[in-house]
């Protein structure tokens, strides 16, 4: 009898040990991710995060949480998401992709580690003291799609030489994107010749209302600037473009692939496992400040040959020649 006592004391001693040990174990680090647009055009680009993570050491579900805040295009709700992912104790915060969702969590956050994903100079921008030794809590990545304006431009001409007026799409709601792309793309029509036409949209409904304009001033192409509310909208903005049969110029590769016509920046899936990589790194106990800023050093021309028939265009073979892929 006192066996039998003894052996069921210890089994439920036993028992218990899985749960004391649950108890000890320390809870899940936290990632925040703070987005300016919505999370239904964006898989592609969370994996390559999700793979530099892994490059890391972490993955979501298993050694670390994802909490992610999506401002739907809403611009002004990056600052109390960013406040939100403050409260819920996010040991890095990561900003993605663009000006807007950085420089809200810089200005609601002053210790919790964030890492950027921006397309301008971030030391311009007021993000770092320097792109080697950044101070502070903010580092990230630069994929330079605002730097590439006036190449993008020269390749539209060269897509379309006979082209004189020249129409630029851009999002005011997000001002620094807006102001960036005219800054850049203004001096570099003149160089060339070509006239611009600013045409503005921050809704889905603008963006209808912008191409509705060309049937009484049509441009002979299109240049769309780089922003997330006209990502989330690409498979608009390519049907539209091919109703209207203008031939038009994008920032990333995802829109010749839903039928734009042809794309020249960064490798973004590339620039967002970078990101991945680095907020790793700094889970991992290294401090953004001595984490330089990354410069994308991955540029790709993506040309999208069927949607050019259907428009009746015939690429030029030099620009067929050097594109990094061409989709048929």
């Amino acid at each position: 009898m006192i066996k039998r006592r003894a052996f069921i004391t210890l089994l439920g001693g036993a028992a218990a040990w899985p749960v004391a040990a649950r108890a000890q174990q320390p809870a899940m680090p936290v990632i925040g991710f703070l987005h300016p647009a919505s999370p239904d055009t964006y898989a592609n680009r969370l994996r390559g995060f999700h793979r530099g993570l892994k490059e890391t050491g972490y993955v979501d579900g298993e050694n670390v949480t994802m909490l992610y805040r999506w401002a739907e295009n809403q611009i002004d709700r990056l600052p109390t998401l960013a406040a939100d992912l403050v409260r819920r104790r996010a040991a890095v915060i990561v900003t993605s992709p663009g000006t807007a969702p950085a420089l809200a969590a810089k200005a609601a956050i002053t210790t919790t580690s964030i890492v950027f994903l921006v397309s301008e100079d971030p030391v311009k921008l007021g993000l770092v003291a320097s792109l080697a030794r950044p101070g502070g809590n903010l580092t990230g990545i630069n994929f330079f799609n605002a730097e590439l304006t006036a190449k993008r431009l020269v390749l539209l001409r060269e897509l379309v030489p006979a082209a004189t007026r020249v129409a630029v799409l851009v999002n005011p709601a997000a001002a620094s994107n807006a102001d960036s792309t005219l800054r850049d793309v203004e001096p570099a029509a003149r160089t060339m010749g070509l006239q611009i036409q600013v045409l503005n949209a921050t809704t889905s409904r603008e963006i209808n209302a912008a191409f509705a304009t060309f049937k009484h001033e049509r441009p002979d192409a299109l240049f769309v600037g780089g922003d997330p509310l006209f990502n989330s909208r690409r498979l608009q903005l390519a049907l539209l473009a091919a109703h209207h049969a203008v031939p038009a110029v994008y920032a990333s590769r995802d829109y010749p692939e839903y039928g734009g016509l042809m794309s020249y920046g960064a490798d973004v899936t590339d620039a967002f496992r970078q990101l991945g990589v680095y907020t790793g790194r700094i889970l991992n106990g290294v401090k953004p400040a001595d984490l330089p800023v990354v410069q994308a050093s991955k540029f790709e021309l993506v040309i999208n040959a069927e949607t050019a028939r259907m428009l009746g265009f015939t690429v030029p073979d030099k620009l067929l020649a050097t594109a990094d892929e061409v989709i048929e």
